[in-house]
């Protein structure tokens, strides 16, 4: 559970506050000055910190500079009122994750908080090589294969220097791993790390989540807004997925590899920015550039290093560790006992080609334990959940023709429309409802189920108004 501090005067909001955090299952500390606030990070392990600016005694800003004294790493979001927009503004270029205006929108904030959370576990939580399945040692990048071992090299080379690193791979091969030890092994690793996501923001939000914006730069711009590559100065950015990055962007991202400097939305004051950037995607690069959908100076000033990550099917030495590992670390966290593998079981998973790799590996552990509650399983248990074109072909048969003939029922109304989008949004809230009912409600484990992130599952609830209390479990 994520342990939240809000550092907040006004005894009204700050109760109500600590309430709804609560509600959404993360245990919470309040304080109601900066002395107070600044006593708490001293003692407790924090997750995030959720400061106000207006404080008696020592002020927001001198709380904050305090906070990030005793742990740099430690996230915390400013929530501010108009009259001190411009303080929260500096604290945000200081290091502030974020900053919010009240009154502030709840699903906006819890947003936000889910992010900034997942932010801090990014930069604090060691990746480690072959450990031990244990909660507390972090993440842990799995693979004895001498193709795993160059890798491993390529990682420690370029983490003492601070050339630009490309990590290459197809999806589910731990591009995000690779580049959170980079950042943790590197010399900036004592400054931000913060993850773009290109293809989790759309189009039009990504310039201004990138380079921020000023006021009046478009509709609803009330106040300038830091961007996150400025906040990170003197740190890292990882760009994920930037093989999806819009060309206009593009341009502006390869200034900043050049020049060192970027402009933000609405504006023409030329900014210095000193940042590390670390990039990944799934995509064939050389062929986009050749395509004219990736700009071919950007490529070249990106992949000063290389490292690219081999699919599963190209180690299969490798499976039988990550499998005894994945089987550990779920039993622990779904507190089941660790089961056996039956021979036959342990060879199909051995023959198997994982088109998703380690994700879809550890996504079938995870679900087979959570189906199969301890007892040995069995080749038909993995069967159940392993997702393969020869069971589509079979035993879910049955199941997808149901789901023709429901859609085609629907579609078929004479006295109503429904567009493409209705119809996939009837079936994702099903799926989340489904997932959600499996964990028992339990948002960590069914944005796991369902490989997405924990803020695009809140997203989801929010969007088809999902109830999180029991209802969801009738």
């Amino acid at each position: 559970m994520n342990t939240i501090l809000v550092i907040d005067d006004d005894d009204q909001l700050r109760i109500s506050f600590c309430k709804l955090l609560k509600e959404e299952n993360y245990a919470v500390i309040s304080a109601a000055s900066g002395e107070a606030g600044i006593e708490i990070v001293k003692q407790n392990v924090l997750d995030l910190v959720v400061l106000d600016m207006r404080l008696p005694g020592i002020n927001g800003m001198e709380t904050f500079n305090r906070i990030k004294q005793i742990d740099s790493k430690l996230p915390v979001i400013i929530i501010t009122a108009y009259g001190t927009t411009q303080i929260a503004i500096e604290a945000t270029k200081m290091g502030a994750y974020d900053y919010v205006l009240k009154p502030f929108d709840v699903p906006e904030m819890l947003n936000l908080i889910e992010q900034a959370i997942e932010a801090g576990y990014f930069m604090r939580s060691p990746v480690k090589v072959d450990a031990a399945p244990d909660q507390e040692s972090g993440d842990v990048i799995i693979g004895q294969s001498k193709l795993m071992q160059d890798v491993y090299k390529s990682i420690g080379r370029v983490s003492q220097t601070d050339a630009n690193v490309l990590i290459l791979g197809e999806s589910g091969t731990g591009k995000e791993l690779v580049a959170r030890a980079v950042y943790q092994h590197g010399i900036r690793s004592d400054k931000a790390f913060l993850i773009i996501n290109c293809v989790a923001i759309p189009e039009n939000l990504l310039e201004s989540e990138l380079f921020g914006y000023e006021k009046g730069a478009f509709t609803g711009a009330s106040q300038r807004h830091i961007g996150k590559i400025e906040q990170a100065d003197g740190g890292t950015v990882f760009l994920d997925e930037i093989g999806d990055m819009p060309l206009n962007i593009q341009g502006k991202i390869l200034r900043l590899l050049q020049e060192k400097s970027i402009e933000r939305l609405g504006g023409d004051e030329t900014i210095s920015v000193d940042v590390r950037i670390i990039a990944a995607t799934n995509k064939k690069l050389e062929q986009a550039v050749k395509d004219k959908k990736f700009r071919e100076d950007l490529y070249f000033r990106l992949k000063v290093v290389t490292i690219e990550l081999p699919p599963l099917r190209d180690r299969r030495e490798d499976i039988n560790g990550l499998i005894s590992y994945y089987m550990a670390k779920f039993s622990n966290e779904l507190k089941v006992g660790n089961p056996s593998l039956q021979k036959e079981a342990l060879t199909r998973l051995n023959h198997y080609d994982w088109p998703g790799n380690i994700r879809e590996l550890s996504n079938l552990i995870q679900k087979v334990l959570i189906f199969n509650r301890g007892a040995p399983i069995s080749i038909t248990d993995l069967e159940q959940v392993i997702d393969t074109k020869e069971k589509i072909n079979s035993t879910e048969e049955i199941q997808l023709n149901d789901i023709k003939d429901w859609v085609r029922q629907l579609l078929s109304k004479s006295s109503e429309s429904y567009r493409f989008d209705d119809i996939i949004d009837m079936v994702a809230s099903i799926v989340v409802v489904e997932a959600l009912k499996i964990t028992n409600g339990n948002r960590s484990q069914a944005a796991k189920l369902l490989s997405v992130s924990r803020p695009t599952l809140h997203a989801k609830i929010d969007k088809y108004n999902i109830k999180l209390k029991t209802e969801i479990l009738d």
